[in-house]
């Protein structure tokens, strides 16, 4: 939309997409497109939005054999976005209530990796002792990322959730006190790329230069990759830059889902 509608005001949109979503969800895409297999732990409504959602996950070789299916509705979210790619959402869940701990049995799952995203943690529980590497995306500060955030590996937050987090906009100090409790660290910025700490060690790493079309999903990208990319036994600094590449070509197609880059597309972004 040209802008944000104002009080008592009517527009009309330039487009419109629907597509899945959510992060962790939208993660496991990313994973699949980038050649890896991923598969998905969560709940889905059986209206005609958990249907379409389902089958695209299918569709897309994300495999869905730990998702749980009901009769409450599915959460949806309407994203509003703007011609800089800056966009607004407003989610609805309804009755939904979040998936208890023995919802799914984990007893054949056996992940390199184990991506969180905070919005099923009595779920989470259930996975969190496992012995592999295990990150958090902690988009923004609620009991779900609090209850995890300093149990796993690596904490990959937003600038959003460090300014919440800390209580004051300062991410280098946010970073710095994160990383006290926590093995690594890493805090996106946007456009103005990404500050880490690991290991003793701290670095900034700068973002790929991108046309925003719709920033929605931008982090979801990142995540994926970021989790491809420890599963695939890279280095620190190759990780963080194939998750930042993930994350800036999201930003060039309208709607999360439709820019989560493939393999093919990601490897022209890093010049490979």
């Amino acid at each position: 939309m040209a802008h944000h509608p104002g009080p008592d005001e009517k527009l009309f949109a330039d487009a419109l997409t629907g597509c899945g979503g959510g992060p962790a969800a939208n993660a496991a895409v990313a994973v699949a497109r980038l050649g890896y297999r991923a598969a998905f732990a969560g709940y889905l409504g059986n209206d005609i939005h958990g249907q379409l959602h389902a089958a695209e996950l299918l569709n897309e070789g994300v495999d869905t054999e730990w998702l749980v299916r009901g009769d409450s509705p599915t959460p949806v979210s309407a994203v509003i976005v703007k011609p800089d790619g800056a966009r607004t959402v407003v989610c609805y869940k309804g009755s939904t209530e979040r998936l208890p701990r023995d919802a799914i049995d984990f007893t054949g799952a056996n992940p390199a990796v184990l991506l969180f995203d905070g919005h099923e943690p009595p779920l989470s529980e259930a996975l969190i002792d496992r012995p592999v590497p295990k990150v958090l995306d902690a988009g923004s500060v609620h009991a779900g990322t609090e209850s995890l955030m300093f149990r796993v590996d690596y904490l990959v937050c937003s600038e959003k959730f460090a300014h919440q987090w800390l209580g004051t906009d300062t991410p280098k100090e946010a970073l710095q006190r994160l990383a006290e409790r926590s093995p690594a660290v890493v805090i996106t910025l946007g456009e103005r790329g990404l500050i880490w700490q690991k290991a003793g060690q701290s670095g900034h790493l700068s973002a790929f230069p991108a046309r925003a079309i719709d920033t929605t999903g931008a982090g979801d990208a990142f995540h994926g990759a970021f989790a491809a990319a420890l599963a695939a036994g890279m280095g620190w600094l190759d990780t963080l830059r194939l998750a930042s590449a993930a994350g800036a070509a999201c930003c060039e197609a309208l709607g999360a889902r439709p820019g989560l880059p493939d393999r093919t597309r990601l490897l022209k972004w890093l010049g490979s």
